[in-house]
């Protein structure tokens, strides 16, 4: 049978390399773009990165590790994700977190991290990290509220095994139900239900790949009955818990 031309020209199309994503991502001043090693070691970084950290030459920042180049404890709080990550291979989607703006105070922003594979091995990692405000313009959402909103979607993201009440979360972080909705939705384009119910999502196709029992895997994704967890489940997936493991390779 004759190869589809659009596959083959895809086959031999060049491998898109990190030293031209650093050249990319150098048109972005509201956006840190950065690549590591295994050993949590920058490799890559954007004009961005350099000119926060007052660095003139990429190779002052080669080399490094978030705690040797960042103030405070800014910088040991990025090597402990780094950490995580590298170690456990676990994607990091949409963390709401400081970051340094050009001016060295320090902004609220968006960080995606990636784990880097080659074949089953991690070696390194990729990421960015996105301003939620502009230096130097105003913007209607003060930094209190980022703080606030911060700790709604870290309770989310970290305790969705407990039976999380979002009115209850708004409150304890000094927002209306109805502030908290409409920032989670800017942000993150969910809302904080939806937020919730992807981290239990998240979570239960972990557990799906080992051999703990379809009710366990539930209790652990703080669903109290199994029967409302494969209902989410198959509404988010199409398949069943069940179907979904025997989909899985041997």
């Amino acid at each position: 049978m004759p190869q589809d031309p659009a596959l083959a020209a895809l086959a031999g199309a060049p491998r898109l390399s990190l030293a031209l994503l650093e050249r990319l991502f150098d048109a972005l001043p509201d956006v840190v773009f950065f690549a590591k090693d295994a050993r949590g070691r920058y490799t890559h970084a954007n004009q961005t990165l350099l000119d926060r950290l007052r660095l003139t030459k990429r190779a002052q920042l080669v080399g490094r590790r978030t705690d040797e180049l960042f103030p405070g404890g800014l910088g040991d709080r990025y090597r402990e994700q780094d950490e995580r990550l590298l170690r456990d291979g676990v994607e990091i989607a949409g963390q709401l977190e400081l970051h340094l703006y050009p001016n060295r105070a320090p902004g609220w922003c968006l960080t995606h991290k990636l784990a880097w594979r080659e074949a089953t091995r991690i070696v390194g990692l990729v990421g960015l990290s996105r301003d939620l405000v502009t230096p130097g313009l105003s913007h209607a959402t003060p930094p209190a509220t980022y703080a606030r909103v911060a700790r709604v979607v870290e309770r989310l993201q970290r305790d969705y095994a407990e039976p999380l009440q979002i009115g209850a979360l708004a409150r304890e972080a000094g927002l209306s139900i109805a502030q908290l909705e409409r920032h989670v939705t800017q942000l993150y384009r969910v809302t904080p239900r939806q937020l919730l119910a992807r981290a239990r999502l998240d979570a239960a196709l972990a557990l799906l790949a080992g051999d703990a029992s379809i009710a366990g895997i539930a209790h652990a994704c703080g669903y109290t009955d199994h029967s409302a967890f494969a209902r989410q489940f198959r509404r988010s997936t199409g398949v069943s818990p069940r179907d979904w493991r025997a989909l899985r390779p041997a």
